[in-house]
């Protein structure tokens, strides 16, 4: 037990927990911080469950008792803040891997306060009218652009029909062919930019659909063309492309067409929901 984390142990344990026992469980790998100092009295008032139960939890897990359990946690959160070698001082490896995660890190909060810096919010609200009013929406996206893409897809399908997708690796005219003057093609595109978005967009032009580019800045080759343009890493002096900074941007757009459509929103929702639990699709 020792050589495993307070969260694997949960994570191994968890499905014969009870589920009060499982409410806790949670607590403890959620809020690591604030769960290092309370008490299981606090802990149970907290979730909802008694103390008796976060005690149980405890020994259910192989602890002698809460105070074990809490003394490992506290063991775990400290080892994850200052790792050291077995020694017991860090070791340079540690130092420069920790160096590289956080310019990770830092590197996302420029991009994220940038989009909010450069967002134009008139484009954004347009975007989320021609999306509503559109009689089908049909999104592309190829090569590593798909998989924000296929996000946009899934989460937009919750909330309106007449939805459709490219494939990553290229486009199906049959899927395109239907397109009209009230359609709309939402293009993601890149670098490195693929052929085929060009491609398809130019397609959509020919059949009068409107065109929303999702792209990395204005000057892109689908930004230059499309009705609509929403950027990410407009003025950002990088080479780096952040994938959440696209769907920063994406659930920016998402919040947009559910404050205007709110109402056939929640119709549609709800009936996805009658249906999601008629056939049983979800384990929670």
């Amino acid at each position: 037990m020792d050589d495993l984390s307070l969260n694997q142990l949960i994570k191994e344990n968890f499905s014969s927990l009870s589920p009060g026992q499982k409410k806790a469980a949670e607590f403890f790998v959620q809020h690591v911080n604030e769960a290092a100092l309370m008490t299981a009295f606090q802990v149970g008032r907290k979730v909802g469950v008694s103390e008796t139960t976060v005690i149980r939890l405890a020994y259910a897990l192989g602890f002698s008792g809460f105070s074990q359990m809490q003394e490992k946690l506290r063991k775990d959160w400290l080892l994850s803040k200052y790792p050291s070698n077995e020694q017991g001082t860090s070791s340079m490896e540690e130092v420069s891997e920790n160096q590289l995660f956080s310019r990770v890190v830092e590197q996302e909060k420029s991009i994220l306060e940038q989009i909010l810096q450069q967002l134009n919010t008139k484009e954004v609200w347009k975007a989320a009218d021609e999306i509503i009013k559109g009689d089908c929406v049909y999104i592309g996206g190829f090569g590593s652009s798909y998989s924000a893409a296929y996000w946009f897809y899934y989460t937009l399908k919750q909330m309106r029909e007449n939805v459709c997708i490219s494939t990553p690796s290229g486009l199906l005219l049959e899927d395109i062919s239907d397109l009209t003057e009230q359609s709309v093609v939402v293009m993601f595109s890149f670098p490195r930019y693929r052929k085929e978005s060009l491609k398809l967009v130019k397609f959509a032009q020919q059949q009068g659909a409107k065109i929303i580019a999702i792209t990395d800045r204005q000057l892109s080759p689908i930004g230059q063309i499309a009705k609509i343009t929403l950027t990410t890493e407009e003025q950002m002096d990088s080479d780096y492309h952040s994938i959440a900074s696209v769907i920063t941007l994406l659930e920016i757009l998402i919040a947009a067409i559910q404050h205007q459509d709110i109402v056939s929103i929640s119709r549609r929702q709800k009936k996805l929901e009658q249906l999601y639990a008629d056939q049983g699709l979800f384990l929670e």
